[in-house]
């Protein structure tokens, strides 16, 4: 008889089950967002063939899109506004804590800096600053700076990264310090080795970093609440509150078609750079 792992069969059924538990509200969502308003109302879980007669509602994500209204100055769907808002201010936060964190990494590993153990403990100890603390400080910033309602208090905060610095220095530590030594002897300053070498050697930890950043930057939704206040500058986030609290916010299959199309894009992402993420996950954090 073949010998059973009974411990490794426990852990991957537990994995399995996670997986499937994780995955259920998700799928409920995609399945509620092309359901009829009597199918999604009455929770119908398939009144689709072969068990009922409806077809699938794909119709519910134009008309989601329609149901946010118009955006009397650019003519378009508010919808439209709220993704391009959060692209833009999602791309710009991640290029700048990507950037901060990957300089501030180098600085911290690759130059003799006096007491950068020192600040580099520091930099962790802004992590149990608990963000509600500095929330009402930083919105008076903004207006004190003039950047209230717009780009400029959605981004500029959020350009440096704490965990960024983290995991693409723990990342840098693992990188043989010959290839520096190499480097220097061929002519090489601290930046043409920072992005001929170090950077495109450390693609798990950078991606993982820019994963990180966009999946926050793109849920974020005290701040953009807090420090917007026209329609044209929302983001998805505050645009599906302000839609859950309209006339479409009875309206099932239009917020869960809504929601869709708010995560669609992280899943896009994560897809593309699954890979890196894993490896960059199990990697940083060896040496320190």
């Amino acid at each position: 008889m073949t010998n059973i792992n009974w411990r490794r069969s426990l852990i991957y059924l537990i994995l399995i089950v996670g997986a499937i538990a994780s995955a259920l509200p998700f799928i409920y969502m995609l399945m509620t967002s092309v359901k009829t308003y009597g199918s999604a109302t009455t929770n119908n879980f398939w009144p689709w063939f072969p068990l009922g007669d409806e077809e699938l509602q794909f119709s519910n994500y134009s008309e989601a899109i329609t149901t946010t209204g118009m955006d009397r100055a650019t003519n378009t769907f508010l919808f439209v506004r709220y993704f391009a808002n959060s692209v833009i201010v999602s791309l710009a936060i991640v290029v700048g804590t990507v950037l901060t964190s990957i300089l501030a990494a180098y600085a911290l590993t690759h130059m003799n800096l006096p007491g950068r153990n020192f600040f580099f403990i520091l930099i962790l100890a802004t992590i149990m600053v608990p963000n509600d603390l500095t929330l009402v400080p930083k919105v008076v910033m903004m207006f004190n700076f003039q950047w209230y309602n717009t780009y400029l208090a959605l981004i500029v905060p959020f350009l440096v990264s704490v965990v960024g610095i983290f995991l693409i220095r723990q990342f840098f530590l693992q990188i043989p310090k010959d290839l520096f030594d190499a480097a220097r002897i061929d002519g090489a300053g601290h930046m043409r080795y920072l992005f001929a070498i170090v950077v495109p050697l450390s693609k798990p930890a950078i991606v993982t970093t820019a994963l990180l950043n966009f999946i926050w930057a793109w849920d974020n939704f005290k701040w953009p609440l807090l420090v917007t206040r026209d329609s044209n500058m929302r983001v998805l986030a505050v645009g599906l509150q302000q839609f859950l609290q309209g006339e479409g916010g009875t309206k099932v299959q239009f917020i869960m078609a809504f929601s869709a199309m708010v995560v669609v894009p992280i899943v896009i992402f994560y897809f593309f750079t699954q890979r890196y993420f894993t490896e960059g996950v199990i990697t940083t954090g060896i040496k320190g």
